[in-house]
């Protein structure tokens, strides 16, 4: 059994995210496929077990492989169990009206795509102050410090509930195990 496992990213922890997805994958016994969703190419989810795809949120929406890939993919990844892991800093935040905005963004992707994600994750994501340019730097200091979240720009923050993601990918990987045996 194979998975394929396909993420974007901006700063790089949605990255970091897919490969942790993938070592569990691993340990359950899976084989692994891992790639940028940018790239797929090698990579047609017809000839796998399942599909499991990281993708962050950024200014309200996914970013815009992972709309096409879903789009251009849905009936393969129809035939075999696939996941989304949807990683934002707003599944994070203090606010109610905020987290429920951000659980709404696999909805609006699935609107858009005509593919229905049956399993999903909301995963926080991280400040990455080292990787940000001054500006950037300077307004998610700002956000982070009306959202009364960390405001040190000397290092990055990650906000992950990694063992949260660990029991969904084990999840994942029994879907993927009991689809094979069907």
């Amino acid at each position: 059994m194979t998975v394929l496992v396909l993420y974007a990213t901006i700063e790089g922890h949605t990255r970091k995210i897919a490969e942790r997805a993938a070592a569990k994958l691993e340990t359950a016994g899976q084989g692994v496929v891992l790639g940028d969703i940018r790239e797929p190419g090698f990579a047609v989810p017809g000839r796998f077990d399942g599909v499991l795809i990281c993708a962050p949120i950024h200014i309200g929406r996914y970013p815009s492989p992972v709309a096409q890939f879903l789009s251009d993919w849905k009936d393969a990844l129809a035939q075999v169990p696939t996941a989304l892991v949807s990683v934002s800093l707003a599944i994070h935040s203090e606010s109610a009206e905020e987290r429920a905005e951000a659980e709404t963004y696999p909805a609006k992707l699935e609107k858009k795509t005509g593919f229905h994600i049956p399993k999903v994750h909301h995963a926080a994501g991280a400040l990455k102050y080292l990787e940000y340019d001054f500006f950037k730097r300077a307004l998610m200091r700002q956000i982070a410090a009306k959202e009364g979240g960390p405001v040190d720009t000397s290092v990055d923050h990650e906000f992950t509930d990694w063992e949260a993601l660990d029991a969904f990918v084990q999840e994942f990987a029994d879907d993927v195990a009991l689809a094979e045996r069907a």
